[in-house]
């Protein structure tokens, strides 16, 4: 079976939560699975590994350089492989911006990079008013009153639809 390396990048650490879901998802048809943070990336060699998976999480609009350090850095690699890229941001919650060709962030993570990778998935985040910093707080509820989005600064709501997750591990099996 393939082994298969699961890079991520996250802020607030949904992002790793997803790639676990996913990981336990693949190994469960046989595959050997890696789960590795994108900016501890020299500790493995993608290389050796038969498909690798991209996720990376959004704040304040961006995903975090290191993935794109990353993905220049092993450019020709990663296009040599079966691969995989996920993006999360709340703004997935939205029917309307939860596909791959519909999500602002997916779309513009897009251009930035000239990697193309053969499978796109987004998933909406979990927002956690408690865990973040008093300034984090402050602008993440100014952007969802904007947006129409919880504002109680006491809630935890995770907008990910689980099954997208398990039906986007099964698209890393038949890559």
């Amino acid at each position: 079976m393939p082994a298969i390396l699961i890079l991520y990048s996250t802020v607030d650490g949904h992002t790793l939560t997803i790639c676990r879901t996913i990981k336990e998802r693949v190994e469960r048809s046989g595959h050997t699975v890696t789960l590795a943070s994108i900016e501890d990336a020299g500790t493995v060699a993608p290389k050796d590994f038969d498909k690798v998976v991209i996720g990376a999480s959004i704040r304040y609009g961006k995903h975090r350089p290191s993935v794109f350090r990353f993905i220049d850095a092993n450019l020709p690699l990663l296009d040599s492989k079966p691969n995989a890229f996920f993006s999360v941001n709340i703004v997935a919650r939205k029917p309307e911006k939860n596909g791959p060709d519909t999500n602002p962030y997916l779309r513009k993570f897009l251009r930035k990079t000239p990697w193309k990778p053969k499978l796109l998935g987004v998933f909406a985040g979990r927002l956690d008013y408690p865990r973040y910093r008093p300034f984090d707080r402050m602008m993440i509820r100014l952007i969802m009153r904007l947006t129409d989005g919880p504002t109680d600064p006491s809630a935890v709501v995770d907008f990910t639809d689980w099954q997208q997750v398990d039906r986007f591990a099964q698209s890393i099996v038949d890559l």
